[in-house]
């Protein structure tokens, strides 16, 4: 428990030096993280696809590339350094906009999880980000995340929770860092298939923590279903109250390299 103190308080830190940074939406990968990771000494490989059907908002800035009609293919590949700590690098955040693909970035990660993965009963760990994009993402070049992870299993039942701070580390347009509240309930019908919904809710910025009329909202139906060695998630998603991408579609393919 000593250890699990000591990466909390560590990440706290790294928000707290950052938090005086503007937040952006990290729609690279739409995801509630929960317990799952590689194991100690395997690879891992996650592809994220986002496509955005619909949206309401004018861009924010000159040169940024409007998410309407814009698929984001994005490979994350992960390590397992122990069994409770795992690396990740997303490399590249790649987008595709009619006919033209482009390579705008790219990101890393670490995750601790200080329970055993898998197992019934309560979860928790931490996820912390940094990312570098160019222009067309967002204008500020290098970003942050980090992660507070929470959940329940029982039976056939899954519950994740996820506090997600997000904020600018360098860029011109840097404001106070934002908070989000991500939720997935899922159902397991069997052992390769389970239902859930999932939930991302924005609850304003550190000036005004509580406002969440307006911050974003967005609300996916999902499957998950195991194929052979492969795992796909698939979701559709809907924003309400703030959110400009209103229909997106989502799928994260698990890529079986390591077995």
């Amino acid at each position: 428990m000593q250890d699990g103190v000591k990466v909390w308080a560590a990440v706290a830190a790294l928000a707290l030096m950052g938090a005086a940074g503007a937040a952006r939406a990290a729609d690279e990968e739409i995801q509630v993280y929960q317990d799952d990771m590689s194991k100690k000494g395997q690879y891992g490989l996650d592809m994220h696809v986002n496509y955005v059907a619909d949206n309401t908002a004018p861009l924010d800035y000159k040169g940024q590339q409007p998410s309407v009609y814009r698929t984001r293919i994005t490979p994350e590949f992960a390590y397992g350094v122990t069994d409770n700590l795992e690396l990740g690098l997303y490399l590249p955040l790649t987008t595709i906009q009619g006919n033209r693909f482009s390579a705008l970035g790219e990101k890393a990660r670490i995750k601790y999880i200080g329970t055993k993965p898998d197992a019934e009963g309560v979860f928790w760990g931490a996820n912390f980000e940094l990312g570098r994009v160019d222009k067309p993402l967002d204008i500020n070049p290098w970003n942050a995340e980090l992660k507070g992870i929470l959940g329940w299993r029982k039976d056939h039942w899954t519950i994740g929770f996820n506090t997600n701070i997000d904020w600018a580390v360098a860029g011109p347009d840097r404001a106070p860092a934002t908070v989000q509240f991500a939720t997935k309930v899922s159902y397991k019908i069997n052992e390769k298939f389970a239902l859930g919904v999932e939930s991302y809710d924005g609850a304003g910025d550190f000036n005004h923590f509580g406002q969440f009329a307006g911050a974003g909202h967005s609300l996916y139906a999902v499957t998950n279903a195991s194929v052979g060695k492969w795992d796909v998630e698939f979701g559709v998603g809907r924003g309400y109250s703030g959110e400009n991408d209103q229909w997106t579609v989502k799928m994260i393919v698990g890529v079986p390299i390591d077995d």
